[in-house]
């Protein structure tokens, strides 16, 4: 299943967000563009090294400059063409109306803050790692958070192909980040016993910036306007079948 969009159509163009999807993007094809060696350098020095800032002699020993710029700097790189599309592909769907009830500059606060709180996180389960962690979800972990609460009637529209014949049908948020989340808890902790990950993905990020999305959405809330229960069902099936 694909998700294509949700069932709300913003009120306002969603500026905050575009400027955060073009600033990974950028930075994605900056990465294309390294060779790499070069490349590994930058996602070293930019990407997320808890043992950095953990154990500044094994920082020091390493070169690494003490910085706590990649918990910032870390969320807008990403891996791979599929991290990337995936991310910014969920960002696009979500992050929208949540902008529409923040206003861009708190939504863009917000965003910074779920994914800071995503990489101590991460930080506070693997102290001691040395690996890189990279990607833009612990932010978009947060956006989900708020989309969930704020709009629990939304439903999201996903393509199910069968038998090369397209289908669309329609789930609730509410179900759909629920189970995303519950997927993340169970895996989290499935991975504590790992001493010596070898990478992949940081599920305690996304459970991270999902909980301080959850905790924090309500003090980035504009209250000049309600949706009723109706703006959540606005866009008709015909519009995407």
């Amino acid at each position: 299943m694909i998700p294509l969009q949700d069932t709300i159509p913003s009120r306002q163009f969603p500026l905050a967000n575009w400027v955060i999807i073009g600033l990974n993007t950028l930075a994605f094809l900056f990465e294309l563009s390294l060779p790499e060696y070069k490349l590994d350098i930058f996602i070293r020095y930019f990407g997320l090294v808890p043992a950095r800032l953990t154990d500044p002699e094994w920082a020091q020993m390493m070169g690494y400059p003490h910085s706590y710029v990649p918990l910032v700097t870390n969320m807008f790189l990403h891996s791979g063409w599929g991290h990337f599309i995936g991310n910014m592909w969920t960002l696009y769907i979500f992050g929208d109306n949540v902008e529409d009830r923040m206003g861009s500059v708190r939504y863009t606060l917000f965003y910074l803050i779920t994914g800071i709180a995503a990489s101590l996180t991460h930080m506070l389960i693997n102290p001691t790692s040395t690996i890189p962690a990279i990607g833009a979800s612990g932010a978009i972990s947060g956006v989900m958070a708020a989309y969930m609460f704020l709009f629990p009637h939304s439903r999201i529209v996903f393509l199910f192909p069968i038998l090369f014949l397209p289908y669309f049908i329609e789930l609730p948020a509410l179900l759909y980040i629920g189970v995303w989340f519950i997927g993340q808890l169970i895996s989290g902790v499935s991975v504590l016993s790992i001493t010596d990950q070898a990478g992949g993905i940081a599920f305690w990020a996304h459970i991270g910036g999902f909980g301080a999305g959850a905790v924090l959405y309500r003090l980035f809330v504009q209250y000049r306007y309600r949706r009723t229960f109706d703006d959540e069902y606005m866009r008709s099936y015909h519009n995407y079948a």
